[in-house]
């Protein structure tokens, strides 16, 4: 899907003042990172690393691994092609509602597609297929399957693909990258961008055991992760103790961000991070994302293309409670208009 994702405020020809369509953190970059990355721009003119060996070697090593389970990538978008990619022709179920990537990829591909609500997945019920796609927390939902690593080992025929590019943002659910060395039907997805606001230099990573690794490296273009990308990966990874996200914070202001919403008759859906789906009561998604940006210049995503979700959805990213304020003065006009 070339188009239909959040963070669409570049083609609208205006200012954002607060934009909830994206679930990047919304305070921005690493401090220090700016600097970093000029100061290591005259490696540009040389090309980067072909697959981002070092980047790739430094981030195994903080997960205990060798550099021969992990693979860097050009954000999860790139991991995820990858894998349609290595595994194309196969039978791939999609967990839903989630990411429009995993259908798109497979299609690509030329995989047989099935789809299993979020609910059976947690329930153990999946279906006959090769690959299982789950987003873990989920986008565009926010929940979390705690019991993830009970339903891989009881599923041996299937290879799970859990992406985690939400797993920072969240108490609700560990991450089962540990596990890569203990089951040979589990690829973990990463993101950098999100945690760390980078989405524009797009960076991730792919942990897998090591004859998976080596199937997807056999797909991959070279020099896909640039060299700014690299550089801003090792710092991240050099300075992560002191990067930790305000999460408790974050999820407080939910709390206070949710409540808000339903005095307006907007219902949230249970959600386990920052970002979560609500539905508006009148007219539908669409139409309230045009009033929002042509009369307060205030972005939210429009999750009617979600498969599963319907076109009264949208999506909220939980911002500051400045902004939360500023977004719940515009839908009490809203409601107040549409009356």
């Amino acid at each position: 899907m070339l188009q239909g994702h959040g963070d669409d405020g570049y083609k609208h020809d205006r200012p954002i003042l607060a934009d909830f369509s994206t679930n990047v953190w919304q305070a921005g970059a690493p401090l220090g990172l700016k600097d970093h990355l000029f100061a290591q721009w005259d490696k540009v003119q040389r090309y980067p690393e072909v697959i981002a060996e070092s980047l790739a070697l430094k981030i195994s090593q903080h997960h205990g691994l060798s550099a021969d389970h992990l693979l860097v990538a050009n954000g999860s978008t790139e991991s995820i092609y990858l894998i349609a990619q290595a595994f194309s022709a196969k039978r791939s179920a999609i967990t839903i509602p989630s990411f429009s990537e995993y259908e798109d990829a497979c299609r690509l591909f030329g995989h047989t597609l099935s789809f299993v609500n979020w609910d059976e997945v947690g329930q153990g019920k999946l279906p006959a297929t090769d690959l299982l796609f789950i987003c873990n927390p989920n986008n565009p939902t926010g929940q979390s399957l705690p019991q993830l690593e009970e339903i891989i080992a009881k599923n041996k025929s299937i290879l799970f693909v859990v992406d985690e590019a939400f797993i920072e943002f969240t108490f609700s659910v560990s991450s089962v990258l540990n596990f890569v060395s203990k089951y040979d039907n589990l690829i973990v997805l990463r993101s950098m961008t999100k945690a760390y606001a980078i989405p524009g230099l797009r960076l991730g990573y792919m942990v897998a055991q090591p004859n998976l690794i080596k199937q997807l490296k056999s797909c991959k273009l070279p020099w896909t992760v640039n060299v700014m990308a690299i550089e801003a990966g090792h710092f991240i990874f050099d300075h992560l103790k002191d990067l930790q996200l305000p999460l408790q914070q974050m999820l407080l202001d939910k709390a206070a961000f949710i409540q808000s919403l339903a005095a307006l008759d907007i219902i949230a859906e249970e959600s386990h991070t920052h970002f979560f789906i609500a539905k508006t009561p009148i007219f539908n998604a669409a139409a309230l994302k045009t009033f929002l940006l042509g009369h307060y210049d205030l972005l939210i995503r429009d999750a009617s293309n979600f498969r599963g979700l319907t076109d009264q959805h949208f999506r909220l990213a939980t911002l500051s409670p400045v902004n939360n304020a500023l977004l719940i003065n515009a839908l009490s006009e809203w409601k107040h208009t549409s009356l």
